[in-house]
């Protein structure tokens, strides 16, 4: 009974999975765009990164204690970029991609024009969505998160990173897109380099931010598709429109 009681709940997942693919590729077939469903993960970052460490302590003006028997950090190491745990890995740029998927298992989907659906957008925050995407010979991060920037007062971020340098960020623009019931938010923007705290991007506002009652205007049984496109650009310009 137990072994019959676990697959049915494996297989009533699939069907649920499945059938949130269905209805996206439904609505987006028609401009030919791909489809990945991705499921919420709460963040388990309880403890703050070395990079918001390093934040905050220039922003109140403090510097770390530097004596001269500590071994110097090599500049050439990033710490882990993925949003959503305290990880103490550090490695070089290049192989960033590898350890975000094969020690965080985050989903890479390949493609010029993109449907990122999110699911479950009722949970409570902080919650994260995330995905890579693939496009132009470089690798994005979209990072979706619904956090209380105010108590009580749950907001949607929505951000694009490149895993690069900031000099190649500055050669693209990436658009977010909502489009439901005859009603349209896009949020076009120039991705800030994987280099920068994906924190510090959302405190500044630096992107896509929808309040909950936005969300659940866009929003179909709790789930949220946004399309995504990367283009190459020289001209940089950010910009909301509805």
């Amino acid at each position: 009974m137990l072994f019959f009681t676990q697959c049915f709940g494996a297989v009533l997942d699939l069907i649920h999975l499945r059938f949130q693919h269905y209805k996206a590729k439904r609505v987006f077939s028609a401009a030919g765009q791909l489809v990945c469903v991705v499921n919420p993960t709460h963040s388990l970052k309880y403890a703050p990164t070395r990079c918001a460490a390093v934040q905050a302590s220039t922003e109140q003006g403090i510097l770390p204690p530097c004596h001269h028997h500590e071994v110097v950090h090599d500049p050439q190491l990033v710490p882990c970029t993925c949003p959503l745990f305290s990880c103490p890995w550090e490695g070089h740029l290049e192989v960033v991609v590898s350890h975000l998927r094969q020690t965080h298992r985050i989903n890479i989907l390949q493609g010029a024009e993109i449907v990122f659906l999110a699911t479950d957008m009722h949970l409570p925050a902080p919650t994260d969505w995330i995905i890579m995407h693939s496009c132009l010979g470089h690798q994005f991060l979209l990072v979706l998160r619904k956090q209380e920037k105010y108590e009580g007062h749950p907001q949607f971020f929505a951000t694009m990173m490149l895993i690069g340098t900031p000099t190649q960020a500055n050669n693209f623009t990436y658009r977010l897109e909502l489009n439901r019931n005859q009603r349209r938010l896009k949020w076009e923007a120039t991705p800030r380099s994987i280099l920068e705290c994906v924190d510090s991007v959302i405190s500044d506002g630096d992107c896509l931010v929808l309040n909950t009652s936005l969300a659940q205007l866009f929003s179909d049984n709790g789930s949220l598709a946004i399309g995504i496109a990367i283009t190459t650009s020289k001209v940089h310009s950010s910009e909301a429109e509805m």
